[in-house]
């Protein structure tokens, strides 16, 4: 064995065969090869030198063949395995009885011209290649060993096609044997070898020499989980460290950042940023955010979407339950005033002024206190509508009812003078077309509103971070203003006319009590146009319940609460000669 491997450095180191051109014949190449005789030839190609030096075509001469320069060791030693697998097989008479396998190794020089030369010299067995001749007394190529590379195989493999020569397949396929060192050789029925790889280390000593060593094995025969063996402790890094080194400048960005890289630096430096609001990054090293649906947002750590949290005014939050409470409490006042006036309803302080009126007056404060609650919880379509529709045609109600008992009041006292022609507008007919009228605009308003552009339920991404805001939409803002204008409107000239007549000389005069209350009226509904358009979610709709709840406890303890004290409290006053101002100086004596 030693002696073969000396014979074939010194092949090697000598080419078999040198002709030189003349006259006009084709240049004959100095051929270097490695070869043996046997009863069966296997062909080799073989790149052992490289660094090819390509020359210029003139089309003027003979072109020249590529030169070769460098000695590739590694493809060498390949070029010797191929000689010392023929030599084990050789020397084994259980491989091939009586049959000795030759080898005729070529340089192919990683040159696909010369690896298509030297296979045409294979296969015609001259120096001078003839296509479709063949002029060797040796026995004939069996088969071919060729590039591992692509490149330079595909055209070789492309030429020994046409003459029908196999890269062994054929001949190797049902081969199976054990090597000495107790390895089973066998290939499967396609002519390939199982996967079995060594994986090595390449390592630098301390003595400054190269050494491979083993780290690992990939064998795709050994039973599942062995397939893959790494040995991270025997893996010696760059600069003699254990540790794996890091083939970046910046370190990786966790989930949540993306990478931004730096400006006039490698792809391998970048700033770690945060991602931006409503965005997250789920994965390490990712280079943009992803957005986050319209109903979801960004957790703390901003790797994962997650649902928004809903936000409205409701009765399980503090806000909510005490506005519930409180319009509850409210409501329960009209509704004894309006069982005290029923029971008292022939005395002189409830028959005053229409106490029709007052009936209708406390019944609409009743629902406009009901009406609150309809504002509180999660808003749906119905009461999107209903909410702001009652509310408006309620308090248009309430305000008409005041408007036209202090109209009743300044025509009452006219009436009163010699030869007045207000006699005749005095009566229950004058108050009750007021009511209606005042309050058929409002209705009208409503409807309009209602058919063009009603109020709907909408849901507020954008308001406020990571939160879905369950709103009412208006609808119309327009129309939404007009009600409340119009509203306002009546409460004004209620206001006034009040102001007006709040000097006539009866004892109990309403008109005082009626000015005091649309003051009251005014100033809450003033109050609540610049709070209502500063605040948005729950606290715009606890603006306006508070604003409902306020100017309707207003309006009940001004006007109501002084009869009630009489009538109550004060029963001697509660008389006909009191409220026409003849038992002023009587009463006097009691205070």
């Amino acid at each position: 064995m030693i002696l073969s491997i000396t014979i074939f450095f010194l092949m090697f180191s000598a080419p078999l065969s040198n002709t030189t051109n003349s006259g006009c014949q084709t240049p004959v190449q100095i051929i270097t090869k490695f070869e043996r005789i046997g009863d069966v030839i296997i062909g080799g190609m073989v790149p052992i030198h490289y660094s090819k030096t390509y020359l210029v075509m003139t089309f003027q001469e003979s072109p020249q063949t590529d030169s070769c320069e460098l000695f590739d060791n590694i493809y060498y030693r390949i070029a010797l395995s191929i000689v010392f697998a023929i030599e084990e097989i050789n020397s084994n008479h259980s491989f091939l009885p009586n049959t000795t396998l030759g080898f005729s190794i070529y340089d192919s020089c990683d040159s696909v011209l010369m690896s298509l030369l030297r296979a045409m010299h294979l296969l015609t067995g001259q120096e001078e290649p003839v296509p479709n001749f063949r002029c060797k007394i040796h026995p004939p190529l069996a088969a071919l060993i060729g590039e591992d590379k692509s490149s330079l195989s595909i055209p070789l493999a492309r030429l020994l096609g046409v003459y029908r020569f196999p890269q062994l397949l054929h001949y190797i396929k049902h081969v199976r044997f054990t090597k000495n060192n107790g390895e089973e050789v066998f290939y499967d029925s396609a002519g390939n070898a199982p996967g079995i790889y060594e994986i090595m280390n390449w390592q630098i000593t301390q003595g400054e020499t190269l050494q491979f060593v083993k780290v690992g094995s990939f064998d795709f025969t050994a039973t599942v989980g062995q397939v893959l063996i790494i040995n991270e402790s025997a893996i010696l890094w760059n600069g003699a460290k254990r540790k794996v080194p890091l083939s970046v400048c910046s370190n990786s960005c966790p989930p949540g950042y993306r990478k931004a890289i730096r400006p006039g630096k490698p792809l391998c430096c970048f700033d770690c940023i945060l991602c931006d609001e409503g965005e997250i990054s789920n994965q390490t090293d990712m280079t943009d955010c992803l957005k986050c649906l319209d109903h979801y947002w960004p957790n703390e750590q901003k790797n994962k979407c997650i649902k928004k949290s809903t936000e409205f005014l409701s009765y399980q939050e503090p806000l909510g339950a005490a506005l519930g409470v409180t319009a509850v409490t409210i409501a329960v006042v009209p509704a004894i005033i309006l069982l005290i006036f029923i029971m008292y309803r022939n005395t002189p302080i409830v028959k005053a002024n229409n106490r029709e009126l007052s009936y209708v007056l406390l019944i609409a404060l009743l629902f406009s206190v009901f009406c609150a609650l309809v504002f509180i919880g999660q808003p749906m379509n119905v009461t999107c509508i209903i909410r702001q529709i009652a509310f408006g045609i309620v308090f248009a109600l309430s305000v008409s009812c005041i408007l036209a008992k202090t109209i009743m009041v300044v025509l009452a006292f006219r009436a009163t003078k010699p030869n007045s022609s207000m006699k005749r507008w005095i009566g229950p007919q004058l108050g009750n077309s007021i009511v209606v009228s005042s309050t058929s605009v409002q209705l009208i308003l409503c409807t309009v509103w209602l058919c063009l552009s009603p109020p709907f339920v909408e849901r507020n991404t954008s308001y406020k971070l990571g939160t879905i805001i369950i709103q009412c939409n208006e609808g119309s803002t327009t129309a939404f203003w007009c009600m409340l204008g119009y509203m306002g409107l009546m409460a004004i000239v209620s206001f006034v006319v009040a102001f007006l007549s709040r000097k006539l000389p009866d004892s109990f005069n309403e008109a005082n009590y009626i000015t005091f209350s649309m003051l009251v009226f005014v100033t809450v509904w003033l109050s609540f146009i610049p709070a209502y358009l500063s605040t948005k979610g729950k606290y715009m709709v606890a603006v306006e319940v508070f604003s409902i709840l306020s100017s309707s406890a207003g309006l009940i303890s001004c006007i109501f609460f002084p009869k009630c004290y009489i009538i109550l409290l004060r029963p001697d006053l509660n008389s006909k000669e009191f409220l026409m101002g003849r038992g002023a100086s009587r009463t006097n004596k009691f205070k």
